[in-house]
C-alpha cells in the first residue's frame, strides 16, 4: 500500500465533506472547494475521516492512490485554513503596489505590469517590496505566484527581479578584467 494513500484524512471542526459518487466538495470557513477524481479510486467519509482506497495493486492505480489523498487533503487544509505564497521584488526602482484588484508592479520596463487577481485568489502588498498571494486553493495559489515570479525572474549577476521569500539565488561573478602585466 502507498504510505501516503493509507493514511486517513481527519476532518477538523467547522469543515463539510460530501463525496457523490467521483466528485469531491469541500466546505469550511474558508471557502468551498469542489474537484471530481478518477471513479476507479474509492473514496469514503467515516465519522469525522476521509478514507481513500484504491482497487487493486495495479501500477496506475498504485500511483492514483496516493495523488488523491493528496489533492482532498489539500482541499480540507485550505478550507480550513487557507495557502500562501510570499514573493519579494528586488532591484532599484522595482516596486509594487495594489490598485482595486490590480496588481500593478514597476519591475525596470518601459511600462508597468498589471495583473488582475486570479478567482478565489487574493493579492496582498504590505510593503513596495513585498507581495502575499492568500488563497483556498493551493495549485491556483502557487500558479498565480509562479506568473507574477515570472513577469521578471531573479538574474543571477545582482539578484535583481522577483522570487520567493524563502528562494536561494545562486550569484555569479561578474565579469573579469584584464589584469595588468
Amino acid at each position: 500500500m502507498s504510505r501516503i494513500g493509507r493514511k486517513h484524512i481527519a476532518i477538523p471542526a467547522g469543515v463539510e465533506v460530501k463525496v457523490n459518487g467521483h466528485e469531491v466538495t469541500v466546505k469550511g470557513p474558508k471557502g468551498t472547494l469542489t474537484n471530481s477524481f478518477n471513479p476507479e479510486i474509492g473514496i469514503e467519509v467515516k465519522e469525522n475521516e476521509v478514507i481513500v482506497t484504491r482497487p487493486s495493486d495495479d501500477p496506475v492505480h498504485r500511483s492514483l492512490h496516493g495523488l488523491t489523498r493528496t489533492l482532498v487533503s489539500n482541499m480540507v487544509t485550505g478550507c480550513h485554513e487557507t495557502f500562501k505564497k510570499e514573493l519579494e521584488v528586488n532591484g532599484v526602482g522595482y516596486r509594487v503596489a495594489k490598485q482595486g484588484k490590480n496588481l500593478v508592479m514597476n519591475l525596470g520596463f518601459s511600462h508597468q505590469v498589471i495583473m488582475a487577481e486570479a478567482e478565489g485568489i487574493t493579492v496582498e502588498v504590505p510593503a513596495p517590496n513585498k507581495i502575499i498571494i492568500v488563497g483556498c486553493d493551493k495549485q491556483k495559489v502557487g500558479q498565480f505566484a509562479a506568473e507574477v515570479r515570472e513577469k521578471r525572474p531573479p538574474e543571477p549577476y545582482k539578484g535583481k527581479g522577483i522570487k520567493y521569500i524563502n528562494e536561494v539565488i545562486i550569484r555569479k561573478e561578474g565579469k573579469a578584467g584584464k589584469g595588468k602585466k
